[in-house]
């Protein structure tokens, strides 16, 4: 079964731009929780844009609540800051980005043959927190030999450009290249998730990759239910994944 793990970032970035406590973040991820997602991600970024570092420790609480095997992700770029929020929240999964503060969002993956013995000792000491370790990374074989190099658990396949294929009519070929790389992480001993502008459209499509074991899905759920409601849009994308199984 492919896990979904529903991003809140937009929950909060909705609530920051008016201020106050609405929409509550931890409400919408426990909604989400009851429709069928399988977990949590968030990003918190330095400067607060969405996620705020006293959500992460609300979302424990909702976490607590949840049924046994629901999961939470922490997504961000490996700081002293990230860290020690890791050490604190004891996630059971911290997944690394390579973005610097600024960035919009997160667009590339990691250069795991650069930085490898510096993501080897981040990644010793996530294993310490008992948090499972996933790196972001592209399709590149190298850079997928050099993140297993790394004592990484998992990798997070970047999905913006099979995204931006799909939207071309590009998606088979685009597809081909992805699961190439999935065959191949499989192959040196990585799980393997994906993540970023997945959608209902090309989800029928990726939901097929070798080994997927989770997306984790924010922006377009979010806008998606602008129009079908939040709950049965948790439950669309639940269902497009199950119907894989």
């Amino acid at each position: 079964m492919i896990a979904l793990s529903v991003n809140v970032n937009k929950i909060a970035t909705l609530r920051n731009a008016r201020g106050g406590h609405r929409p509550a973040v931890p409400a919408f991820a426990r909604a989400a929780l009851e429709a069928g997602a399988d977990g949590i991600t968030v990003h918190p970024r330095p400067d607060e844009r969405h996620i705020r570092t006293h959500d992460v420790f609300d979302l424990l609480e909702v976490l607590e609540d949840a049924p046994e095997g629901t999961e939470y992700n922490i997504e961000g770029y490996p700081d002293a800051r990230y860290l020690g929020l890791i050490g604190d929240a004891r996630p059971h999964q911290a997944t690394l980005v390579p973005d610097p503060p600024e960035v919009l969002t997160s667009n590339a993956g990691w250069d795991a043959i650069t930085h490898r013995d510096r993501l080897r000792d981040l990644i010793a000491a996530l294993h310490e927190y008992g948090a499972r370790v996933s790196l972001f990374m592209e399709t590149d074989l190298a850079q997928i030999d050099a993140a297993a190099e790394t004592g990484t658990d998992r990798i997070e396949l970047y999905t913006g450009p099979y995204a931006g294929a799909f939207l071309a009519g590009r998606g088979e070929a685009s597809f081909a290249e992805y699961a190439r790389a999935a065959r191949h992480a499989q192959s040196v001993g990585l799980g393997l998730n994906a993540g970023h502008d997945l959608d209902l459209d090309n989800l029928p499509l990726f939901r097929a990759l070798p080994g997927l074991q989770e997306v984790s899905i924010g922006h377009a759920l979010t806008c998606d239910a602008l129009e079908r409601g939040w709950q049965r849009t948790v439950r669309a994308y639940r269902d497009a994944l199950r119907e894989a199984d």
